[in-house]
């Protein structure tokens, strides 16, 4: 089967069904359609020859979306048998989220803020809430393909949704480096770590290229693995904390306030690198200039904006909800409920986790967490063994899950690019015998090994994947600002408020991050101007 390089030939994938994912997510499928790989969805599909996209549908009565459509009836060739109910939809939006980013990111929060990383924790949950409304929303009127590359397109003009595709693709491609970084980190010292990551990511593109993807079934086994690890080494925490192992001894069994700093600083200062007042607007962004390292209050609440900005990385992968339109059972009433109660549940976990490493902490040496926070934790407590291979089980079972569909993922949203001539048209083939695009799979893989072998350590990665997805979003919270009537479910001031929090945390990020994301940006768009005037 090969796709046509021009467009109009049909949708390309949802970019949220990956994980973004997530950033930092697994994504989970709940079924497939017609020939092609099983990435998880129909976004994840390439379109059989004359497919159309699915354009200007609406939930009304008699529309393919119809919520009134009974459970059984059999679906009209070309779509989704409408099967999956609020439980259902709850666990693929656990399975979007729960990923890599919860095995890394948390300790990074706390390198950062200190005992006020779970403020951070809570500022990506919110951020995270009102870009998911946005998604959701803008799903509801334009239930085709193409997530925010698409709805910025319908919404704003085909500028704002290049822009929102473009960025996409670099902050996914980041999110495929730290994925990688991570599973080297959980499995190997530091030495090896780089060389590991390489074979990983060389691996899963050639599981990817023969059309072996995730399913429903293992996108639910690798949450399993992934949520039983955490909680468990949060049991397993938690114990050591009370007997009084560790470097936090006693400070479940009445120390006082005083002491309450050996689990970090007081909350009128930060830990890290930022607290060196000599780290400058590279290193530390506006943070580091605004008085992080002598504890003043902007600069500190900087700190905590970066972390935060750290964290959504955790959380990306939440819309992964919205692109289930066509299975779910009535999807309005459905989907924004299926959000909100995953991000809940998530958000309780998260901050769980995050109050466990401030009250385990400082890592020892020094040197903060580091891309591997609860090995660190583990040691830390004199629980290594056993619980090390508890711990890195789960993590790398999340990771893989994630960056096996993450690849999938961004090669399907450069193949819808290149079907529109937002890039390279050869771009656009994909595989007779597979089914699947392999040209782009293959520039993303070699975009995703170049950030490995390029970036300094795995938060690099995570910066550079937050800078892309925040403003995806941001675009998307724009373009469903713009919605009026029976399209609007969600209060505007949801939107105004993700747009804020997402350019808000792009700002607070490190000045070498938002310099390098800028450049690509701009990288994008001469491409694409270059490209509108040669069609002139």
């Amino acid at each position: 089967m090969t796709s046509s390089s021009g467009p109009g030939t049909g949708p390309g994938p949802h970019p949220d069904a990956d994980p973004g994912a997530g950033p930092g997510s697994a994504t989970g499928p709940s079924s497939t359609a017609g020939p092609g790989p099983t990435a998880g969805s129909r976004a994840d599909a390439i379109p059989a020859r004359g497919a159309g996209p699915s354009r200007g549908r609406d939930f009304g009565p008699g529309s393919e979306l119809d919520p009134g459509l009974s459970l059984g009836a059999a679906p009209t060739p070309g779509r989704l048998a409408r099967r999956l109910r609020l439980g259902d939809a709850i666990v693929i939006g656990l399975a979007s989220m729960i990923g890599a980013g919860a095995f890394v990111s948390l300790g990074a929060a706390q390198d950062l803020a200190g005992a006020l990383a779970p403020v951070a924790v809570l500022i990506a949950a919110v951020v995270a809430i009102c870009n998911a409304t946005s998604t959701a929303q803008l799903a509801a009127q334009h239930p085709s393909s193409g997530g925010t590359y698409h709805f910025g397109s319908q919404q704003l003009g085909p500028w704002w949704g290049f822009v929102a595709g473009w960025c996409f693709v670099i902050g996914k491609i980041a999110s495929c480096a730290a994925m990688a970084l991570v599973i080297a980190a959980y499995l190997v010292p530091e030495p090896g770590q780089r060389i590991v990551a390489v074979l990983v990511v060389m691996a899963l593109t050639a599981v990817n290229l023969v059309g072996i993807t995730r399913t429903a079934a293992l996108a639910r086994v690798l949450v399993t693995i992934a949520l039983a690890a955490l909680l468990l080494t949060a049991g397993r925490l938690l114990v050591g904390l009370v007997r009084g192992d560790g470097p936090s001894a006693g400070i479940l069994e009445g120390a006082g306030p005083a002491d309450m700093t050996s689990a970090g600083p007081a909350f009128g200062g930060v830990p890290g690198p930022l607290a060196d007042a000599a780290t400058g607007l590279w290193d530390g962004g506006l943070a580091a200039v605004l008085g992080a390292g002598t504890g003043g209050i902007v600069g500190v609440a900087l700190v905590v904006l970066q972390a935060a900005a750290l964290m959504f990385f955790a959380f990306a992968g939440y819309a992964r909800v919205a692109t289930l339109g066509e299975e779910v059972i009535e999807p309005r009433r459905t989907i924004p409920r299926a959000i909100l109660l995953a991000l809940a549940m998530v958000c309780a976990l998260y901050l769980g986790l995050s109050a466990l490493l401030v009250l385990v902490g400082p890592a020892p040496g020094g040197e903060g967490w580091g891309p591997a926070p609860f090995l660190t934790a583990l040691e830390s407590v004199g629980a290594g063994g056993a619980w090390s291979v508890v711990i890195t089980i789960g993590a790398v079972a999340a990771a893989a899950g994630a960056l096996l569909a993450l690849i999938a993922g961004v090669s399907r949203t450069m193949l819808a690019m290149a079907r529109g001539g937002d890039l390279p048209r050869p771009l656009a083939k994909s595989s007779n015998r597979y089914a699947v695009p392999q040209r782009a799979e293959i520039v993303a893989a070699l975009a995703v090994l170049a950030l490995v072998l390029l970036a300094s350590d795995v938060l690099v990665a995570i910066a550079a994947s937050a800078f892309g997805v925040l403003l995806y979003y941001a675009i998307g919270n724009l373009a469903a600002f713009t919605q009026a009537g029976e399209w609007r479910l969600f209060p505007k001031a949801l939107q105004i408020g993700g747009l804020i929090g997402c350019v808000v945390l792009v700002a607070a990020l490190p000045g070498r991050t938002v310099v390098a994301g800028v450049v690509l940006v701009g990288i994008g768009v001469a491409y694409r101007a270059i490209v509108v005037r040669a069609r002139r």
